[in-house]
């Protein structure tokens, strides 16, 4: 359109020249009306200018509201970074295993005494043939003395075990113990889960590591009387300084115990049952969804949108000073004609 408005320019003169030729050859004779020599041509130029500077109008209007929507968008993809950065998201995954490390259970028995302890396979536990004796301790066992690390002041005995491993297997270790009195109302064993039995027997300070276990880990207890099923699950969390803790999850169920000795006793037994739950390791770690990358991305495609419509707009207002101007320029032409 530019082109074609160039072409006509060029050619208006010459026939502006040619008509006033004419006009000067018949001006003796013949006198036109004014409403022939000026009113149909321009005006029609004049309606056409009219509509093509009101469509620059809207197209600049609409690119300024698309530059208002990309600036928007900028501040708030800026925005949901900064938020992401903050509140990362937890992620949760699953590591199936065939062998766990095996854990130490640390047992506080006071004055209760261990009569046995074996490994079983495949959920199998033979029945009892002397509840309340002496059996056979066929557990990796270690006894430890250390100061209460809440204290410092009490001493405490702990009874340390090492734990199942082999989860295919289903693996699991049985104990009893035995507590000949109590002057309490309710017996009750304590003991506490760690994650490594082996990292306790290299340990050169074995005390200060029960010490530690103490004041990270959780502890349960089981009573007597009954025959308590501990299923463990393995949880590790990953910090953000890159160090990893390690923690249990149990599910107990109790059972009665129906004593059978034929003479009335007043001592309790203990029985407890230690198997992993099932071969996964759940490892929980925080992740942040921002990615820089992404979002890198997007603030060049949004700045280049905006240079493109600065751009844009910037070439329309020229073109509508550059309209203007030639628009004045036929209407001093057509004035001077008549005059």
């Amino acid at each position: 359109q530019l082109s074609e408005d160039v072409e006509r320019a060029s050619e208006n003169p010459r026939e502006e020249r040619e008509g006033e030729m004419e006009v000067h050859e018949d001006s003796s004779s013949v006198i036109l009306p004014d409403s022939e020599l000026g009113t149909t041509a321009p005006s029609l130029r004049f309606s056409k200018t009219c509509l093509k500077n009101v469509f620059s109008v809207i197209l600049l209007f609409i690119y300024l509201l698309l530059m208002a929507v990309a600036v928007f968008l900028v501040y708030q993809t800026i925005s949901d970074f900064r938020e992401k950065l903050k509140h990362p998201v937890m992620s949760v995954s699953y590591k199936e295993v065939s062998l766990y490390d095996a854990p130490g259970i640390a047992f506080y028995p006071g004055k209760a005494r261990l009569l046995s302890c074996k490994h079983h396979y495949y959920d199998h536990i033979p029945p009892l043939i002397n509840p309340g004796q002496p059996g056979d301790i066929e557990c990796t066992t270690q006894r430890i003395n250390y100061t209460d690390p809440f204290t410092n002041q009490t001493m405490k005995y702990a009874l340390v075990v090492q734990g199942p491993r082999d989860v295919k297997k289903k693996e699991l270790v049985f104990l009893q113990f035995h507590l000949n009195g109590t002057d309490q109302d309710f017996s009750a064993i304590d003991y506490l889960l760690f994650s490594s039995f082996q990292e306790f027997i290299d340990s050169p300070e074995k005390a200060e590591f029960m010490k530690d276990c103490e004041s990270s880990y959780s502890s349960w207890k089981f009573s007597g009387g009954f025959r308590t099923w501990v299923k463990m699950s393995l949880v590790k969390t990953k910090e953000e300084d890159g160090s990893e803790t390690v923690e249990f999850k149990q599910e107990t169920s109790v059972v009665n115990y129906i004593d059978q000795r034929t003479k009335p006793r007043s001592d309790q037994l203990f029985f407890v049952v230690f198997e992993w739950k099932d071969p996964f390791i759940q490892t929980v770690q925080d992740i942040i969804t921002a990615n820089p990358w992404n979002m890198i991305a997007l603030l060049c495609g949004i700045f280049l949108a905006l240079f493109k419509a600065a751009d844009f707009a910037k070439l329309s207002v020229k073109w509508m000073i550059k309209i203007r101007k030639r628009h004045l320029k036929r209407s001093r032409q057509v004035v001077n004609h008549i005059n």
